[in-house]
């Protein structure tokens, strides 16, 4: 199958306070809503891992949306501004500005989350979710208060896994106080999905951070997937993720 029509590019949804989400699309078939993680972009996660020219080549539609303080959406610095309820509200506002009804959802560590709470708000918009790197626990609600005010200040963590996950956005710009906001406004977000949405969970086998998903996955009745050997980060350049989610959502 061919490239498809050109993707739209530079596109905001505006919510009522005037926030704006940046987000690209490519037209076709049963758009495909792809939410990326924390500290990350779509384009870095969704275009640079061949997710959209795969899904594109399938002929379906892509929507990639930036999470807010993330890309080139905007970045408030406030706490309440990243309940997981506001980052939900955010990709209905996105779908609303396409004019779509439902969409399938794939997304990764955090924009997992995001996934469940939109699923949550409003679960007439999905038709089925593909949650990868993300498990019961949530990663931010263990990350030391006192350490990411250091942070903030400009020292780097002395805890590896915060120091991991931010040193990447910070060197490519990342908004330090936006950042921060989102650790304490998404810490302890549920996974949660309203029965009735078909889920696929998948996971890095060498990732810790989703660590007790297979158990969750067979107590909800879901579908698991294991990625032998892939870790957090190379988890989403895998051809086996991609395959299973777009089998999934045929």
């Amino acid at each position: 199958m061919g490239a498809g029509p050109a993707p739209v590019p530079g596109s905001f949804a505006r919510r009522l306070d005037g926030l704006r989400i940046a987000y690209d699309f490519v037209p076709g078939d049963r758009p495909i809503l792809l939410v990326h993680g924390f500290a990350s972009t779509a384009r870095v996660s969704w275009m640079g891992t061949g997710w959209v020219r795969f899904l594109e080549e399938a002929g379906r539609g892509v929507v990639t949306p930036d999470l807010r303080g993330h890309g080139r959406s905007d970045k408030p610095h406030r706490v309440a501004d990243y309940a997981p309820r506001q980052m939900a509200a955010d990709l209905v506002v996105v779908l609303d500005a396409l004019g779509l009804d439902q969409v399938d959802v794939v997304a990764y560590s955090m924009g997992s989350r995001v996934a469940a709470a939109l699923a949550g708000l409003a679960p007439n918009r999905v038709v089925r979710l593909v949650l990868g790197g993300a498990g019961p626990t949530e990663l931010f609600e263990s990350w030391d208060r006192e350490t990411m005010t250091r942070f903030l200040a400009g020292e780097t963590p002395a805890d590896p896994m915060i120091a991991a996950v931010l040193a990447a956005a910070i060197g490519a710009g990342g908004d330090r106080a936006a950042l921060l906001a989102c650790v304490e406004g998404f810490a302890g977000a549920t996974l949660d999905v309203p029965p009735g949405i078909p889920v696929l969970y998948v996971a890095g086998g060498a990732d810790p951070i989703p660590a007790g998903v297979a158990q969750l996955a067979r107590a909800r009745g879901s579908e698991y997937l294991q990625l032998p050997g892939r870790d957090h980060v190379n988890a989403l350049t895998s051809r086996e993720f991609k395959r299973a989610a777009l089998e999934f959502l045929a």
